[in-house]
């Protein structure tokens, strides 16, 4: 096994021409691959095509989605999320195309207002985020965004470090977490069963804290045997804290990222009073593609069968990127390790701090990854370790290509780190 950090300068300076020569090659290929955000890819996308033909525009109720009015969805999409989050039709608000968007109005009306628990809105004093990290950088841009104090929590492959989040609630003004908790981005973590319920049970300072359960990767699995984890509601309504989680997810890389439909559940006191702060807003989102992804997937047995035909094509392109890393980096001590999700959308490769270069490199020779340190808040990694791998974009063959580069600049990038 090479072991780059047990090596004389001699043999590194003669490894680093020879990995000079290899990169060369790569940039005189005039490559433009993107990699950089974890997209459904066309052949994905050509899967719900069919759905574009359905013209039936009233509900079971009798209900004209073309026109005004039920704020809080469809009554038969409600009935669809409800089976995907694990929540009653009633617990369920079914919005637009995007999960963000009502995460973003929750941290909102938190800021503004406070919730029907709070004793005063979160900006009346200095308000605090937790952020697992390495996690979704649109989650932390979000509080970010509304002058939130990001506090980093590190994550572990049974979901955040619990022990130090039970220490960290004990400040008031710590508002939040946010949670990924199927399938992690970009780990590719799922909370254990002891993570979850410590979650619901544990005692916070603030009142009025909140659980942002993004249940973003629910239905991506990659395997026969898929992970699982607690229903956060439940567990929370068991301890008597049923007012403390709020459970999003979307249909965005089900269907059409920028024309699915997303949904939340909360308890029936949440519901009623986001609603009732919705009604300003917007007098109702579009009914008629609800209506229309209802009838399209008809429900979660046919969101499993729809999901099914999408791992075809995703995990292939998983399993590629795992191999190389194994052929071409496994053999190299210490060099670099990564995860093996069984669900999701990323693969999370560990350089040993120099994931910056990393990226630089790769991009030099014409193949764009997420940024270095996209997965932390504030967009640093102290470490300089994470790069989060997006396969399912690009075609599988310019994905080998992208992957064995980016297998040659994780190698040069430590030569050269060692031979500074």
């Amino acid at each position: 096994m090479t072991n780059y950090f047990a090596m004389n300068r001699e043999d590194l300076e003669e490894e680093y021409q020879s990995l000079k020569r290899i990169y060369k090659g790569y940039c005189d290929k005039g490559l433009k691959l993107d990699m950089s955000r974890g997209k459904p890819s066309p052949e994905q996308l050509d899967l719900s095509m069919d759905m574009l033909s359905i013209r039936d525009y009233i509900g079971e109720t009798g209900i004209d989605s073309r026109n005004y009015g039920n704020l809080e969805g469809m009554p038969e999409a409600r009935t669809f999320f409800a089976q995907i989050l694990g929540a009653k039709p009633e617990e369920v608000i079914v919005g637009g195309n995007s999960s963000l968007n009502m995460m973003y109005y929750l941290v909102e009306l938190g800021w503004r207002s406070g919730f029907a628990d709070s004793p005063r809105p979160w900006s009346a004093g200095k308000p605090k985020f937790l952020c697992p990290a390495p996690g979704y950088d649109r989650h932390f841009r979000v509080t970010e965004y509304f002058g939130f104090d990001l506090v980093t929590v590190p994550m572990l492959p049974t979901g955040p470090d619990m022990d130090q989040v039970e220490k960290l609630v004990q400040d008031e003004e710590v508002k939040g977490i946010w949670c990924v908790p199927l399938y992690s981005n970009p780990d590719g973590y799922s909370y254990s069963d002891e993570t979850v319920r410590r979650l619901a049970a544990m005692k916070t300072a603030a009142p009025d804290f909140k659980i942002f359960w993004d249940n973003a990767y629910c239905v991506h699995h990659l395997t026969d045997t898929p992970d699982h984890v607690l229903n956060i509601l439940d567990e929370c309504r068991k301890v008597g804290c049923e007012d403390r989680p709020l459970m999003f997810c979307s249909l965005s890389k089900v269907t059409f990222p920028g024309a699915s439909v997303a949904a939340m559940a909360a308890s029936l006191k949440n519901v009623e009073y986001i609603l009732k702060n919705m009604f300003s807003m917007i007098i109702s989102y579009d009914k008629f593609n609800q209506l229309r992804h209802v009838k399209f997937l008809k429900d979660a047995n046919g969101v499993a069968a729809h999901m099914e035909k999408h791992r075809q094509i995703v995990e292939p392109k998983f399993k590629t990127v795992l191999s190389i890393f194994d052929k071409e980096l496994g053999d190299y001590e210490k060099l670099a390790h990564w995860t093996k999700p069984n669900g999701g959308y990323f693969i999370s490769l560990y350089t040993q701090g120099v994931a910056k270069r990393t990226v630089q490199l790769c991009k030099e020779a014409g193949v764009v990854l997420t940024g270095a340190g996209a997965a932390y808040p504030y967009g640093i990694d102290p470490d300089d370790t994470n790069i989060r791998i997006a396969p399912t974009y690009p075609p599988l063959e310019e994905l080998e290509t992208a992957t064995h580069l980016l297998c040659v600049a994780v190698k040069l990038a430590t030569v050269e780190k060692l031979l500074a």
